[in-house]
């Protein structure tokens, strides 16, 4: 059977279980030009959130009785599609479900020859995509400046502060706890490690920034935005990457220092992967050297069952997870 996440209500706060509706269904089968594929992995990010809310973004919100919209990786097994056969391994975005029907539109095929398929998710996924461009586009970092990264153990702020050591930077990452720290600074290669749980934050950037910051990649949103802003360097540039420590809130914390980008000059620009998508192979291309090479180190937290999707997602907002977190169907 099929079995199948769809959105029964819009969240107010953290969703729940009951925000979900699970079913079951036959497998679906392929007619002409479509192929069914067998979803190995389902990949949980913090733009779920936002997904579920009826407002204006940069993609329309999921419907309510709509699957589940999220990244998946998973194997072909059955294709009516000349582009797509039997055992190929595709990624895309075919929501909470353990089988997915398509006609190919989206689905790209991937190899496990160079990486995990689970990888395909996060370091070669959109996580990995949003840290490339958000910093070597948006950020523009030059060597010998220093980077500025918040979530930093996350699946997206651990790949910028790694492509940010590759460009010669000085990086210095903002995570939760002291193991995440260790993680950054001992296997990741980050020259500092704040943990905002323990630390003041902003004396801790001051002191970790003695130049202060070039370039600040934001994650988080919030009291820690603040902090970066008022240790901004003359022309700083400011990527707005996320807010996970606003996204179940019922009204946004804008931020309060906005003036440091008058004093220094400095811009803050969003970012959204969806603009590149036709330059994601140049992407693809640069992560998977760098992985290949070991200058790129990824991990993937990997959580059993489909059936536990609703309280797996809350691990994104509890800070109960270390790299990229997904969901083995």
């Amino acid at each position: 059977m099929n079995k199948i996440f769809k959105l029964a209500s819009r969240p107010q706060g953290l969703p729940k279980r009951s925000d979900f509706s699970y079913e079951e269904a036959p497998i679906p089968t392929a007619g002409d030009g479509e192929l069914v594929v067998k979803i190995h992995f389902i990949s949980l990010d913090p733009a779920m959130r936002g997904w579920m809310n009826d407002s204006r973004s940069y993609i329309r919100p999921v419907e309510i009785g709509e699957v589940m919209r999220a990244s998946t990786v998973g194997e072909v097994i059955e294709s009516k599609n000349p582009q797509f056969k039997v055992g190929d391994h595709v990624v895309g975005m075919q929501g909470v479900q353990s089988y997915g029907l398509s006609n190919g539109k989206g689905l790209s095929k991937v190899s496990t020859k160079l990486a995990p398929l689970q990888t395909y998710l996060g370091a070669l996924g959109g996580p990995g995509l949003t840290a490339y461009f958000g910093l070597l586009d948006v950020g523009q970092p030059k060597a010998g400046e220093t980077v500025l990264v918040s979530a930093a153990s996350g699946a997206v702020g651990s790949v910028v502060g790694q492509i940010a050591k590759i460009k010669g930077c000085r990086v210095v990452g903002i995570a939760g706890g002291a193991e995440k720290c260790r993680y950054l600074t001992e296997e990741l290669g980050f020259d500092a490690a704040i943990d905002y749980k323990n630390e003041d934050v902003r004396k801790a950037i001051r002191k970790a920034c003695p130049d202060r910051v070039d370039v600040y990649f934001d994650n988080v949103g919030g009291e820690i935005l603040d902090h970066a802003l008022a240790n901004l360097n003359l022309r700083a540039r400011v990527v707005i990457c996320g807010a996970i420590s606003q996204y179940n809130e019922s009204s946004i914390q804008g931020p309060k220092n906005y003036l440091s980008l008058l004093v220094s000059r400095a811009r803050m620009e969003g970012l959204v992967i969806f603009d590149y998508k036709d330059r994601f192979m140049e992407a693809y291309a640069d992560l998977g050297k760098w992985l290949a090479t070991g200058q790129l180190k990824t991990k993937e937290q990997v959580e059993e069952g489909i059936e536990n999707f609703p309280e797996t997602l809350l691990r994104l907002f509890s800070g109960e997870k270390m790299g990229k977190l997904v969901l083995k169907v």
